[in-house]
C-alpha cells in the first residue's frame, strides 16, 4: 500500500466509522485489490487464496470501529490481513499433514443418500448446540464446526486456554444431556 493509497484508505474508514456507505464500499473494494496482492506475493495464487482475502475483508468489517483514526490505517490492517493468512496457512497444513483423501470413499459416501433419522439427529444436534449459552455455544462451535484448535478458540475468544476446555467440557455434558434421549431413540429404531 503506497502512502497515497495509505492516506485514501485512512480517510474512507474514518468516513465510514461516521456513517458514510459509499465511503466504506469505495474502501472494500480498493482493500479488496491490496489485500489480493499482499496475500498473493506470500503464497503465490493457491486456491484458497481468494478466501483468505474475503475473512480479511469480514474482519475489518466486524472491526471497523476499532481503528484508531490517530494511527496509520497501513499497520491496522496488514495485522489484520496477515493473522487471516495465517489461520488459513495452519487450516492447509492441518488438512494436508492429517487428512488422506479417499476419492473412492468420498464418491460412496456422496452416492449413498443420508437417511432421515441422521437428519433428523443433526437437527436434534444443531438445535441443543444452538441453545446453549452463548459463550459455550461458541466455544463448542469453533471447536466442533470449524476445527479449531484450542488455542485458537482461546485466541478469538480472547480466553485462557483452560477456560476454553472447561467451556467446552460444560458444553458437551449439557449436550450428552440434551441429545443423549435422542441418540437412544435413534439406535434402538436399527
Amino acid at each position: 500500500m503506497t502512502s497515497e493509497q495509505e492516506q485514501q484508505a485512512s480517510l474512507l474508514m474514518i468516513r465510514a466509522q461516521a456513517g458514510d456507505r459509499q465511503a466504506y464500499e469505495d474502501l472494500l473494494r480498493a482493500l479488496t485489490l491490496v489485500a489480493r496482492g499482499f496475500v498473493g506475493r506470500r503464497v503465490g495464487w493457491a486456491e484458497w487464496t481468494e478466501d483468505v482475502v474475503q475473512e480479511g475483508l469480514l474482519t475489518v468489517h466486524r472491526a471497523r470501529q476499532t481503528y484508531d483514526q490517530s494511527r496509520p490505517f497501513a499497520p491496522w490492517f496488514y495485522a489484520i490481513l496477515n493473522s487471516r493468512l495465517i489461520d488459513a496457512l495452519r487450516d492447509h497444513r492441518r488438512v494436508h499433514t492429517r487428512e488422506l483423501v479417499d476419492e473412492e470413499a468420498l464418491g460412496r459416501q456422496a452416492a449413498n443418500a443420508p437417511d432421515d433419522r441422521s437428519d433428523a439427529l443433526r437437527e436434534t444436534l444443531a438445535g441443543a448446540v444452538s441453545r446453549l449459552p452463548r459463550v459455550q455455544r461458541e466455544v463448542v462451535s469453533l471447536l466442533k464446526y470449524e476445527d479449531l484448535s484450542v488455542r485458537e478458540v482461546a485466541k478469538r475468544l480472547g480466553m485462557s486456554e483452560g477456560a476454553v476446555k472447561v467451556t467446552a467440557h460444560r458444553g458437551y455434558k449439557v449436550l450428552r444431556k440434551t441429545v443423549g434421549a435422542s441418540i437412544g431413540e435413534y439406535r434402538s429404531a436399527d
